[in-house]
């Protein structure tokens, strides 16, 4: 099981069932396949998150074997009527917690401030979110992505898993709230404090050039 899973024609057929039943299917009958259609589909994505989420190629690679391991061994407890997908993600995200933790890679940056973000979202939003490939694949060729990431990583751990989980992995304020086991307005108000304090950062960084 590795982040770069080859394509397995026998998965195709089920380009028409949805997550929830793909898991459900596979928790009381056992066929790999249907593990292995979930692998396909979120592989890049999951790893992607995880890349980002560590900063550490090796570390992201640990956390996604870890993560459909987890999968499959919580399968049993998965919820009919649930989404899997903000349940896949909190999965993802406790063992990437779990292996900061054990690497002592843990920071939290306290934020200084906050102000109104009204005017400074569309900012950051245009920064964060794109039609450009994942920045991990293209950032040795991308300075101004590279000081986006650096100055992301200089938010609280708090204000990073909503960034990442919102700007980045595209998921709704419920789906990141259902991920991160906070309230809805929880997320909104961390988001919109991160965005105030990612300009701030911005504004800092272009008067030091």
């Amino acid at each position: 099981m590795t982040a770069t899973l080859q394509s397995n024609d026998a998965t195709l057929g089920y380009d028409d069932v949805s997550d929830e039943e793909l898991l459900l299917t596979y928790r009381s009958t056992g066929q790999r396949v249907l593990f292995e259609t979930l692998m396909q589909r979120y592989q890049r994505e999951i790893y992607s998150y995880l890349r980002r989420y560590l900063g550490d190629a090796e570390q992201a690679e640990d956390a996604f074997q870890l993560t459909f391991l987890q999968v499959h061994l919580r399968a049993e407890t998965f919820e009919e009527g649930r989404k899997f997908r903000p349940w896949f993600y909190a999965i993802a995200t406790n063992q990437a917690i779990d292996l900061q933790r054990k690497n002592r890679r843990h920071r939290m940056v306290s934020l200084d401030r906050t102000r109104n973000v009204d005017d400074d979202e569309s900012k950051w939003t245009e920064k964060l979110v794109g039609n450009d490939p994942d920045p991990w694949l293209v950032a040795s060729g991308r300075e101004n992505q590279d000081s986006v990431q650096g100055i992301v990583a200089q938010l609280s751990d708090s204000m990073q898993k909503v960034v990442q989980l919102v700007y980045y992995q595209g998921l709704k304020y419920r789906e990141a709230a259902d991920v991160l086991g906070i309230p809805v307005g929880t997320v909104k108000s961390r988001l919109n404090a991160a965005v105030s304090r990612l300009n701030q950062l911005w504004e800092e960084s272009q008067t030091v050039k």
